[in-house]
């Protein structure tokens, strides 16, 4: 059973709105955005540093499993 973040509502990433809408809409997985935040380097996204490791997460991006 799992739980959403509320830290990064479930996003799975901190500070994600710095991602302008029209790129984040075709940002369609975890992965894509990982592939964004490395090739831009004036942000503060991340993955979340309570449901991951601020590189990978614990399970499913976003989600809190007990």
């Amino acid at each position: 059973m799992s739980l959403t973040c509320t830290r990064c509502e479930g996003t799975g990433f901190l500070n994600i709105n710095q991602i302008n809408d029209k790129e984040l809409y075709y940002l369609d997985s975890p992965e894509a955005i990982l592939g964004w935040c490395n090739s831009h380097s004036e942000h503060d996204v991340q993955v979340c540093d309570c449901c991951g490791d601020s590189e990978n997460w614990y399970g499913e991006a976003g989600e809190h499993y007990l």
